[in-house]
């Protein structure tokens, strides 16, 4: 029982006040140990990577990972730059995230707004069912014919990966933007359309501006999944040159393998955008989803 008075009788027309104190809360060691290991588990690689890509070469191949850099030098950032032609890939890499995030938000809100205010007839129905489905299909079961049909159509580039990243994502997005859209009330949109509002202006006058939660949610996810693809920029893009920065980082270190300070450098550099992007709009993420669940 928490502290709080309780009357309690202390004779005939009499009664008295005592004040209970509450046991306090046990520690769960193990979920606290679980939580521990897992922080370590994050903190301890990026510490290396850090400490790696400030340290010269020969304080790099010493054997000793853990030690600080001395002295501090940023040369291993200057010529990962030039090396891996940062410039390039990182322009590439902002183009695909770009698209894919634009893509993503755009193309599953119109899914799921048809889906929702179509739910009584079949055909609507049946896509949403099929799309769930498609969530179970992942993309290295059919990277070889995605490969054929990239390469026919002249899609074997940053922008093929792009779409492609809108396509595999768009089961989970919709089905994100279902659950929000039902509870937006349906007579939001009757009085708008009491006013002579089309479909298309509901949706892009009402509608989307309502779903900006879950827009940041998914746009973040589709950032972060796009970002850091390895395996479908590597099996579509057919021009080294036009390959995204994670690809461009595998390519070095198979041609540098000892050069450790540029690599974690590099590394540093690739995942800074990342880092920084869900810094300023994690707390979306919960936003989206808990509105989206709770309503």
């Amino acid at each position: 029982m928490s502290n709080a008075a309780r009357t309690i009788p202390a004779g005939p027309g009499i009664t008295r006040k005592r004040r209970t104190t509450a046991s306090p809360e046990r520690i769960n060691w193990p979920a606290t140990a679980l939580l521990v290991a897992c922080t370590l588990g994050v903190l301890v690689p990026l510490y290396v990577t850090v400490s790696m890509a400030f340290k010269t070469t020969g304080q790099a191949v010493d054997g000793n990972a853990f030690s600080l850099p001395n002295p501090l030098t940023f040369d291993s950032f200057a010529q990962a730059w030039m090396l891996t032609n940062f410039p390039r890939g990182f322009a590439i890499s902002v183009f695909v995230s770009v698209i894919a995030v634009a893509g993503e938000i755009i193309v599953s809100a119109l899914a799921a707004y048809a889906i929702v205010r179509n739910w009584d007839r079949r055909l609507f129905r049946w896509s949403f069912f099929y799309l769930l489905a498609a969530m179970f299909i992942p993309f290295p079961v059919v990277a070889l014919p995605q490969i054929q049909l990239t390469g026919m159509v002249g899609l074997d580039n940053p922008l093929g990966v792009a779409i492609l990243h809108v396509v595999f994502a768009l089961a989970f997005n919709t089905m994100l933007f279902t659950a929000f859209l039902r509870s937006i009330p349906l007579e939001l949109e009757e009085s708008m359309r009491m006013d002579g509002a089309g479909t298309w202006r509901v949706f892009w006058k009402l509608i989307f501006p309502l779903l900006g939660p879950m827009s940041a949610t998914v746009g973040i996810f589709a950032f972060i999944a796009s970002w850091n693809d390895f395996m479908m920029p590597s099996l579509i893009i057919s021009d080294p040159e036009m390959q995204t920065i994670p690809v461009l980082q595998k390519i070095f270190q198979t041609q540098f393998s000892n050069s450790y300070n540029i690599a974690f450098a590099s590394y540093l550099m690739a995942m800074a955008p990342a880092i920084i992007v869900y810094l300023f709009t994690q707390r979306w993420v919960m936003s989206g989803l808990t509105q989206g669940a709770v309503k």
